[in-house]
């Protein structure tokens, strides 16, 4: 993390216990970032936050930190079982939610409690023994923590602190029936203490805050611009037919590159992906259809610098943070002018520097003012010079083996049932009743 990022408070300036600061001092924490200043006094005290900042600026910290520190402090009920959450955190992704715990091992360490996660598309029995095995601070996406609520897998009446972190995500991805539904299952606002994290402070989150919280104070920490300042924008005026030259053009220029490169369709993704595979980028592609386990592979892949390019949908947009990213490209221009931010948020993260480069090509090239009247400033536009673009053969390309589908019976021509039995179709003028008459 930059220094220039940070605050000139220290996380031992507040009152947390030895093992509690252990855990911090083993994430490499020493001085607090802006948020962290703001909201931790605030929370140490009791008081529920409704925070807006930034991705990227340490508001995972933050709200960890204050959920240790309020277990802590206030002991656990004598009677609780060791299934009941003490303190639970919704998160609207898996990678986010996988995110999360992965810091919380870090910081709570040293302290003795049980740190869960659970999620949908992978590990149903493993996620719901480590559950039944005891929880103190239940980390998950909706849908599984609802799942396993509804089977008593474990109950959450004994819940102290509740987090809610990118409310306004919840909403766009029509989690948030869900969310209310888990909440209204927790004790009063009044009986524990609340946090809730967001891009935006919406009139819809803000509804959310003030029905479901303790009368929260708003802290908001937000940059001098939209997009994070040290992020160097361009863009490039590109034919459809000169964006698989031009990317690989780019990425043969760079140097020690950690890229994502973003696209709006899965089929586009595949293509891309092929291309950079058959001209020497070794590339990792992420999207909707890829199944959880292979994704936390690829994701470590890309991470350990196994990869040096990501080639991603929408879906690696939020919840992801992967140190060191140096390039993001956006291939294909958002539809939605706010994932513009999210993507180019992959990069310069907490005080680091980073490029984001976009393609304008003739498909997606009227997104263009709406970007730029959403983040307030125009994006600078360069030439695509000849020496830019790489030559590509079309044959260079690697395709992807997809399994095919097998028959829907064993008799292989889909025309019979499971046990490869012809179905008996009726007449199509019987039906039990009489014939016609002619």
């Amino acid at each position: 993390m930059s220094d220039k990022h940070l605050t000139k408070t220290r996380f031992d300036s507040f009152p947390f216990s030895e093992s509690i600061l252990d855990g911090v001092r083993e994430a490499g924490f020493g001085y607090c970032t802006p948020i962290q200043e703001a909201t931790l006094p605030l929370l140490l005290d009791g008081q529920d936050i409704a925070g807006q900042a930034q991705t990227g600026t340490g508001k995972t910290a933050a709200f960890l930190l204050a959920t240790l520190h309020m277990l802590d402090q206030e002991p656990a009920d004598p009677e609780r079982r060791r299934n009941q959450p003490r303190a639970l955190i919704l998160a609207p992704t898996r990678e986010l939610a996988i995110q999360i715990h992965k810091d919380a091992a870090v910081l709570a360490s040293h302290t003795g409690h049980h740190v869960r996660v659970v999620y949908g598309g992978t590990g149903y029995e493993q996620q719901r023994r480590d559950l039944e095995e005891g929880v103190d601070i239940l980390i998950g996406t909706p849908g599984r923590l609802i799942d396993y609520f509804k089977q008593h897998v474990f109950d959450l009446r004994a819940v102290q602190v509740l987090v809610l972190d990118e409310a306004d995500r919840m909403f766009d991805l029509g989690f948030i029936k869900d969310i209310r539904y888990l909440l209204r299952r927790c004790p009063k606002p009044d009986d524990r203490l609340s946090m809730l994290f967001s891009a935006t402070l919406s009139y819809r989150v803000l509804e959310l805050a003030y029905e479901h919280m303790n009368n929260p104070q708003k802290v908001v920490v937000e940059a001098e611009q939209i997009t994070a300042d040290k992020v160097r924008e361009v863009g490039y005026m590109v034919a459809n037919e000169e964006k698989i030259p031009l990317l690989l053009g780019l990425l043969n220029r760079l140097e020690d590159a950690r890229a994502i490169v973003f696209i709006n369709t899965k089929r586009e993704a595949d293509r891309v992906w092929g291309f950079l595979e058959g001209n020497g980028q070794k590339a990792a592609i992420l999207s909707g259809d890829v199944p959880q386990k292979k994704r936390e592979k690829l994701l470590k892949k890309f991470t350990d610098n196994e990869v040096s390019v990501l080639v991603a949908t929408d879906v690696a947009a939020r919840g992801l943070h992967i140190p060191g990213v140096t390039h993001v490209f956006n291939y294909d221009l958002p539809d939605d002018a706010e994932d513009y931010v999210h993507r180019i948020g992959r990069t310069a993260r907490a005080g680091a520097e980073g490029d984001a480069i976009s393609f304008v090509c003739e498909t997606y090239a009227f997104s263009l003012p709406d970007i730029e009247d959403y983040i307030g400033h125009k994006i600078p536009i360069e030439p695509v010079q000849a020496e830019l673009l790489a030559e590509v053969d079309p044959s260079s390309r690697v395709r992807i083996e997809r399994k095919r589908r097998p028959p829907r019976g064993k008799g292989g021509d889909g025309r019979h049932g499971s046990r490869g039995k012809p179905r008996h179709r009726r007449p199509r003028n019987s039906g039990g009743g009489k014939k016609p008459e002619s």
